[in-house]
């Protein structure tokens, strides 16, 4: 192998190390992105869940003094 042939391979050697590098750089910046959108679609859940649990006790608060009852006739009163 002559001068210029090792030059060569080492020169390729060289620009394949940034690839690799930046390849390396990019997985925790996917990974942080990731995790920031699961995150997100974990709040907008446990928000959902939350409005649904207020409207189930404000619908047993307004059953609890008879409100509906009243309306719908459905008690002696």
């Amino acid at each position: 192998m002559d001068t210029k042939e090792r030059h060569v391979r080492e020169n390729e050697r060289r620009n394949e190390a940034p690839n690799a590098d930046l390849l390396a750089d990019s997985l925790p910046a996917e990974g942080k992105t990731r995790k920031r959108n699961s995150t997100v679609k974990t709040n907008k859940l446990w928000m959902w869940f939350g409005v649904l649990v207020l409207v189930f006790i404000l619908l047993f608060w307004l059953f609890a003094i008879g409100t509906f009852g009243d309306l719908a006739d459905w008690f002696n009163g």
